[in-house]
């Protein structure tokens, strides 16, 4: 499928921020075509807009325009950063989608990894004018950042528990590596105070202890040998949304690991660290253990934890 990826600035504030849009072929509909924005993952530290899927294919080819954008990464760029940036592409997007003949009321993000956490904090705060002092620029502020629905992969959602435990180093000698969960945060804590007030900003920075009042629909895929990202973190995040009464529908994959949405060329931590790239289309009929909140519109019968699922969900909730 030949199709035209645009390229644009979308953040007046940041401008080496960009997004690209990838539209489907074919007669244009009258209110604009649905848009999916990807999320990259990369631990908040790494990749950008162009680690991605096959966009032709996942899902232009079935009538949706597909978005990946750039967001400032950790951890010279500490959270809310992320989220500010994913907010301001929305707005780009709603203030510009007759000229990118975009449907501004058929919004849905799709993440992966440290997407799929950006993802749903974005979802969870969409109904939020403004938001952990966000600076909007003057033409954005009355422009709304709510979405339809989410495709959340293998996300952290309560990050304090994914923090390591304060070791008392003295000196940036003795300070071990971080991880991807304290540069999201600023970097290593450095006193049992900084700690403990980076275990309250971790709480913050999670999903599960946002107001998921308003949430819109989740799908929430997981492998149940992740070992980077547990799949406790995933059930954690659909059980605060069940128990707000919102719609969520969590997929635990048996025996994939970390990174299976991503295809196999995208070196998602570096080079030489291995993930599970590509398997969710290499291993499509793989047992999978599912769990909705009641009420659910998302039917799953006779479906496969595969692309074809994540198209389904996003036809229901963007169509």
């Amino acid at each position: 499928m030949n199709v035209k990826i645009e390229t644009l600035p979308f953040s007046p504030r940041h401008p080496h921020l960009k997004l690209d849009v990838v539209r489907p072929q074919g007669p244009e509909p009258p209110q604009g075509w649905p848009v999916i924005i990807w999320l990259h993952g990369g631990g908040w530290r790494l990749q950008s807009r162009t680690a991605r899927p096959d966009f032709p294919k996942h899902f232009a080819a079935e009538g949706f325009a597909m978005v990946s954008i750039d967001y400032r990464l950790a951890p010279a760029h500490p959270h809310p950063a992320q989220v500010h940036d994913l907010r301001q592409a929305i707005r780009f997007l709603r203030l510009h989608h007759v000229d990118l003949i975009l449907d501004p009321e058929r919004i849905g993000l799709w993440g992966s990894s440290a997407g799929g956490h950006i993802a749903a904090m974005t979802a969870l705060k969409g109904d939020l004018k403004y938001t952990d002092a966000e600076a909007v620029p003057t033409d954005y502020r009355d422009i709304p950042t709510h979405v339809s629905c989410v495709m959340e992969g293998y996300g952290p959602a309560r990050i304090e528990q994914l923090l390591p435990a304060y070791m008392g180093a003295e000196t940036p000698q003795d300070m071990p590596v971080t991880t991807p969960e304290q540069d999201l945060l600023g970097g290593a804590a450095t006193s049992p105070e900084s700690y403990d007030h980076q275990l309250k900003w971790a709480a913050a920075a999670s999903p599960v202890h946002q107001d998921a009042a308003q949430a819109p629909p989740f799908l929430i895929m997981h492998g149940t040998d992740d070992c980077m990202v547990p799949p406790g973190q995933s059930i954690a995040l659909h059980t605060h949304l069940a128990q707000a009464g919102r719609q969520s529908t969590l997929v635990l994959i048996e025996g994939f690991g970390h990174g299976f949405l991503n295809p196999g060329e995208v070196a998602e931590l570096g080079p030489n660290v291995r993930l599970d790239n590509g398997r969710l289309e290499r291993e499509p009929r793989t047992d999978f253990r599912i769990a909705q909140s009641p009420r659910n519109r998302f039917e799953l019968r006779n479906l496969a934890a595969d692309h074809e699922m994540i198209l389904r969900f996003f036809a229901l909730y963007l169509r």
